[in-house]
């Protein structure tokens, strides 16, 4: 069965970005941390079995890491294109 994958975003207060990254970087359920420029400081990719483990996640570890303000999510509904494209796409190549 496929997991769910979500971007999320943080907005993280300055002084704690360093614990903030290290702190992220210990739940096993991200599987990607990035430190960003933009609106946001960090953007993660985090895998979970449903949405009820994601909202735990979200929940009661993300939100709960010292320096984190606020978090932005987005469910991923289909890869097109990436690591985890799986080849079946709906997307039709251009003709001749």
């Amino acid at each position: 069965m496929t997991r769910l994958l979500a971007f999320v975003d943080v907005f993280v207060e300055s002084p704690y970005m360093d614990e903030v990254v290290h702190a992220l970087g210990s739940i096993s359920n991200i599987e990607e941390l990035y430190e960003v420029t933009g609106e946001f400081d960090i953007v993660t990719i985090v895998s979970a079995a449903d949405i009820e483990e994601f909202r735990e996640i979200l929940k009661n570890k993300i939100l709960k890491i010292r320096g984190v303000k606020s978090t932005v999510s987005a469910i991923v509904l289909h890869t097109h294109k990436g690591p985890r494209f799986n080849g079946d796409s709906n997307l039709k190549s251009p003709a001749p």
